[in-house]
Formats: C-alpha cells, sequence, structure tokens
C-alpha cells in the first residue's frame, strides 16, 4: 500500500472518530433541553484539536513502523492528492453557503457551527474515500 493511501486512510477513521466522539458528547448532554441549549463549544473545539494532534501522531508513528515511502511522492501520488482535494473541498464550498444562508436567516450559532464542522469533516472523508478508490481502482489523469 502506497504511503499517501495510508494517509488517506488515516485522515477518514481520525475524522470519522473525532466526530462521532463530539456528537455522542454533545447529544449526551441534551438530556431533553435543545440542542442550540448544550454547551458545545468547548466540545467541538477539543475534538477538532484533539483530531489535529492524533492526526500527526498517527502519521508520526505509521512512518516509523512503515518508513517505505514516508517522503517519497511520485506524479501519480501527487495527481491523485489534488483530484482527492478537489472532491473533498466541494464539501467546504457547501458548508459554507449553507452556513451562510443560516446566518442570513438568523439561525442559532449552535446550528451554523455545527453545519460547518459537519462538512469539514466530510470534507476530509470524502476526499479520503476519493484517494482510496483512486489507489484501489487505479487513476486516470486528465
Amino acid at each position: 500500500m502506497a504511503f499517501e493511501e495510508k494517509r488517506a486512510w488515516m485522515m477518514a477513521v481520525v475524522a470519522v472518530i473525532a466526530y462521532a466522539t463530539y456528537a455522542a458528547i454533545v447529544l449526551g448532554r441534551a438530556d431533553g433541553l435543545p440542542l442550540p441549549d448544550v454547551s458545545y463549544a468547548g466540545t467541538l473545539l477539543w475534538s477538532i484539536g484533539g483530531a489535529i494532534v492524533a492526526s500527526i501522531l498517527l502519521h508520526i508513528v505509521v512512518s516509523i513502523v512503515s518508513p517505505e515511502g514516508a517522503n517519497q511522492a511520485d506524479q501519480r501520488d501527487r495527481e491523485i492528492h489534488r483530484t482527492g482535494e478537489h472532491i473533498g473541498q466541494a464539501f467546504v464550498v457547501v458548508g459554507a453557503v449553507a452556513a451562510l444562508g443560516m446566518a442570513l436567516a438568523r439561525w442559532d450559532h449552535f446550528w451554523i457551527a455545527n453545519v460547518i464542522y459537519l462538512c469539514f469533516v466530510l470534507s476530509a472523508v470524502v476526499g479520503s474515500i476519493a484517494k482510496i478508490v483512486a489507489y484501489r481502482r487505479g487513476f486516470q489523469s486528465w
């Protein structure tokens, strides 16, 4: 498995675990309260920070355990990375447009922050899946 494919797997797994943990904590705090009344900001920031730290540490560990190809990317790797990032970034745009619409409609900050976070997670996961599929099924650069 190419090292860049390992990175894609790590990104997808870390993003899903961080978001699932965040959602479980926030939903657990609701306990009958409306979701916008639940304390979420600290948990959101900690889950994002934790995902960043976990991703960095995981990359370091995998680089140490399996160093072959860790610092090498060929043209195919760069093309797959670029394409995967373009596919994933579509969700960042969707999140920005959704958050803009929600802000203009004066929705609660809770919903705006959560739609942005969800779209960041979807961006990471969908971009990673696109990269994994490209590595597994082949990639045709245009």
